[in-house]
């Protein structure tokens, strides 16, 4: 069946105008190569990259004077030596990355957390004017954000009620300008995970690609479906450092697709945009995996802790399934709740004005103290 849908998608791309005077092509090109092609903004497609100091120079043993980045060549007054500027391809976090998630190097785009390859994906693909992205509402908001800056236009496929996805829905927003659609499995903000064979038809239908965000997929009793990149070239997954593993002050996100696409995101991403601090110490943290593991585990078990609690108490009316590091929570009046825990010290979020999520704050699974802590303040509430 995954075969099936795969060949769907390469079939509608068949559509495209591919002839080399509109879209020019090198003659290495594959199949799947030119139907990507084919998806991106003209000048895009044309553009000559930014070529950096240390991309033309990408390293050697024998090399040990650097005169060719203006580069302070005496330091800086910081101890630590930050003089030379940081790998742009970050070549020893990709092996890390690669090595933990058991995918090549070359399917591998860094950025400044996700939000960055989000934004580059606008601004490769979606022609401003022209172009749209589809979401399914209530989701992730950096979608519809960057489609704004981009000057896309975002078409909305809402979830159900109960938070389910409609591909009827999906299909009815769709036309030969949809470019991207946006998948958050586990969404944010309701914690459920998308079904499986809702996001293989949507592999198997959508013209463009299909962006799938894994934020909180090390929370998921569902497993990443980073194995699915070998059967759909049009599938961009995005994940995280910044949830399970705790490094949100350190920016980076991952993007994973096919290579040609990876490419695309190098050409028109900043030369340097993690910096060397950031990249040392992501590439330490993830030689220790199995304390993050831990830490994912005893967050899991907190949040099994909240999923018993809150139902007993008065002012919570539903606790929403979830398979992510937080939960959706329906109260009896979420703009007083939400003001009232301010008042208590605790911080949680306001999602009451997104769609079917009336009266709803999502609640991030915290430490066992402040857990406990948000217990205490709701059952002592009166409203």
């Amino acid at each position: 069946m995954r075969g099936q849908w795969r060949c769907e998608w390469m079939t509608r791309m068949e559509g495209f105008e591919l002839g080399k005077a509109k879209y020019p092509l090198d003659n290495t090109m594959t199949d799947t190569e030119i139907k990507i092609n084919a998806l991106l903004r003209p000048n895009i497609r044309s553009l000559k990259p930014y070529s950096s100091a240390r991309d033309e120079f990408s390293g050697s043993a024998a090399a040990q004077v650097f005169l060719d980045a203006n580069e302070n060549s005496i330091g800086s007054p910081l101890d630590t030596d930050y003089r030379r500027y940081p790998d742009p391809q970050q070549g020893v976090l990709k092996q890390a990355i690669a090595r933990l998630k058991g995918v090549n190097p070359d399917r591998i785009f860094l950025g400044n957390g996700s939000d960055e390859a989000i934004d580059l994906l606008f601004r490769a693909f979606c022609e401003p004017g022209a172009d749209h992205a589809i979401i399914l509402p209530p989701t992730y908001g950096m979608y519809a954000v960057q489609a704004g800056i981009q000057g896309a236009e975002v078409r909305k496929a809402p979830l159900r009620p109960d938070f389910s996805p409609d591909a009827e829905v999906v299909q009815a927003a769709t036309d030969a300008h949809s470019k991207l659609l946006f998948l958050c499995s586990p969404n944010n903000p309701t914690g459920n995970d998308l079904p499986e064979d809702f996001i293989l038809k949507m592999l198997g239908d959508f013209p463009g690609l299909v962006v799938l965000d894994e934020a909180y997929a090390d929370f998921s009793e569902t497993p990443s479906r980073v194995a699915l990149l070998d059967e759909f070239p049009n599938l961009v997954i995005l994940q995280t450092l910044s949830k399970a593993w705790g490094l949100a002050g350190l920016r980076i996100g991952m993007a994973f697709a096919h290579p040609f696409i990876i490419n695309i995101l190098n050409k028109i991403k900043y030369p340097y945009n993690l910096n060397s601090v950031t990249t040392r110490l992501a590439t330490e943290a993830l030689s220790r995996e199995n304390q993050m593991t831990a830490n994912a585990a005893t967050l899991l078990a907190g949040r099994a802790r909240l999923e018993a609690a809150l139902p007993g108490i008065p002012c919570v009316q539903t606790v929403f399934p979830s398979q992510a590091n937080f939960l959706l929570v329906r109260v009896t009046d979420a703009d007083g709740i939400y003001q009232y825990l301010i008042g208590q010290g605790i911080v949680v979020r306001n999602r009451t004005r997104e769609m079917h999520c009336e009266n709803c704050l999502r609640i991030t699974v915290g430490t066992f103290e402040e857990n406990e802590r948000l217990i205490a303040a709701l059952a002592n509430y009166k409203s």
